[in-house]
């Protein structure tokens, strides 16, 4: 990353942030849906038992694994800020509460699941294929979590294709392993939705065994000599990592959360309305990568020009992001619109199912609309290390907000399932609210003086 002085070179260089960003958030998209997929293949039970398997596993991941993402904006502070010396001892340290997490999550999964799924009240295959999954993507947990330590690191130095070219490596990685593990070829045993954890797994250990490879091996990151030193566990430093993390950490979990809570209590709805639902719902996710990606792009060059005390820049480099992500959420609602038949048609033939996803799509098009302003800021904030209002509005914008006003039209009025949809897009109009006006806040402390700024958040 390098000091830019213009609009298109900062356009510029957040696109090349940017690009290698959003292809890896796709591909990893793409694994979580060939498991499914190739799962669905195997037999009716093993896709509902992934499904289930996937719907506990998921917000525990992103929850967890957001905590870590607190490295990126931190070492891209510390190399702006032109402090190299201190990043080795950050990772390292990062690293260190990785393993307790992921040790800690191990053995609370080992005695929490069974009553999990008991409360369920799963068909006996559906929850031992769902219990089988989790038990052998539990083999995954610990280097899952040490590469997305090494994964934001990469990231906080602006090198983002690297770890494009890790996820890219291990999409094909897991496909095969899929093939192996759920249908049982060249000899393997079959296992079923059991086998997509088991891939899963074995695929986590790939990744970070490549991570660590390009950490050691290969430059610029060669060249902080991560492991060079093995230090001491120090609680302080880890005590910074989790205050930004922590708030990062739950702000997803209460976000990805609620999209499950609001498929439980679609079931109460007939069949095709789940189907239709679950079906909008999966191309909605598709295409949030889009401002998720940007909002990554911007916690990384946010984070930068904060370090370096260029407030200016960092105001610039927010307000392009916001705008390139409405342009591409306006773009995204015009394919919607045009192509709504065709998009459906991906998910299902059956005329009912289609009919259905159909309308639920144009609840996507607010959908993209309010996630193109929320999560580009939600980046932003996180590159001022400004992380504690955006989980209070998580909270309050999803759960407050969002659910009730949903479980509302679904049940007080005659909106039905699609209440639900009124009701999420309500909580999430409200959400960018707030953020914006937090992030106004934010810059118009920071657009003081340079020489006389605080140092961070």
């Amino acid at each position: 990353m390098k000091q830019t002085f213009s609009y298109p070179q900062k356009l510029r260089q957040l696109l090349v942030i940017l690009l290698p960003i959003l292809v890896t958030q796709v591909s990893m998209f793409a694994m979580s849906f060939l498991d499914t997929f190739m799962s669905g293949h195997s037999s009716t039970a093993d896709l509902a038992g992934v499904a289930i398997g996937t719907s506990i596993w998921i917000p525990v991941q992103t929850g967890l694994t957001g905590i870590l993402f607190a490295v990126t904006p931190i070492v891209a502070q510390l190399v702006g800020e032109k402090r190299k010396e201190l990043v080795p001892y950050k990772v390292v340290q990062s690293i260190y509460l990785a393993v307790v997490v992921a040790v800690a999550v191990v053995a609370i999964g080992g005695f929490a699941l069974n009553p999990i799924l008991d409360r369920m009240n799963l068909e006996a295959a559906v929850r031992q294929t769902a219990h089988g999954f989790l038990t052998a993507i539990a083999i995954g947990i610990l280097p899952l979590f040490v590469y997305s330590v090494l994964r934001s690191y990469m990231d906080g130095l602006g090198q983002t294709r690297m770890s494009m070219l890790i996820t890219l490596i291990s999409l094909p990685i897991n496909s095969f392993l899929n093939l192996v593990f759920i249908f049982g070829k060249w000899g393997f045993p079959r296992l079923g939705g059991v086998g997509a954890g088991v891939a899963s797994g074995i695929t986590y250990w790939c990744i970070c065994l490549i991570a660590l490879f390009v950490i050691i091996r290969v430059k610029p990151f060669a060249d902080y000599h991560i492991f060079r030193k093995m230090y001491r566990v120090s609680l302080t430093a880890w005590k910074e990592l989790l205050k930004v993390g922590l708030p990062i950490g739950f702000a997803i979990f209460f976000e990805v959360s609620i999209f499950a809570a609001v498929t439980l209590f679609m079931s109460e709805f007939n069949t095709a309305t789940i189907a239709a639902h679950q079906a909008a719902l999966n191309f909605a996710s598709f295409l949030y990568m889009i401002p998720l990606s940007i909002s990554m792009a911007l916690t990384i060059m946010v984070g930068f020009e904060v370090g370096a005390r260029r407030f200016k820049d960092a105001k610039q480099y927010s307000f392009l992001g916001i705008l390139l992500a409405l342009g591409m959420a306006i773009f995204s609602a015009a394919i919607l619109l045009l192509f709504s038949k065709q998009v459906a048609g991906i998910y299902t033939a059956d005329e009912q199912v289609l009919v259905l996803t159909q309308q639920f799509l144009v609840f996507a098009l607010f959908f993209q609309l309010s996630d193109a302003l929320a999560a580009p800021i939600q980046g932003a904030l996180r590159g001022y290390k400004d992380v504690n209002i955006t989980l209070v509005v998580a909270i309050v914008s999803y759960w407050l907000i969002g659910l009730p006003v949903g479980y509302a039209l679904a049940h007080m009025a005659s909106y039905g399932a699609f209440g639900y949809w009124i009701g999420l897009i309500t909580g999430l109009a409200f959400g960018a609210i707030g953020l914006f006006c937090r992030l106004l806040y934010v810059q118009r402390k920071r657009t003081r003086p340079e020489s006389s700024a605080p140092e961070s958040a």
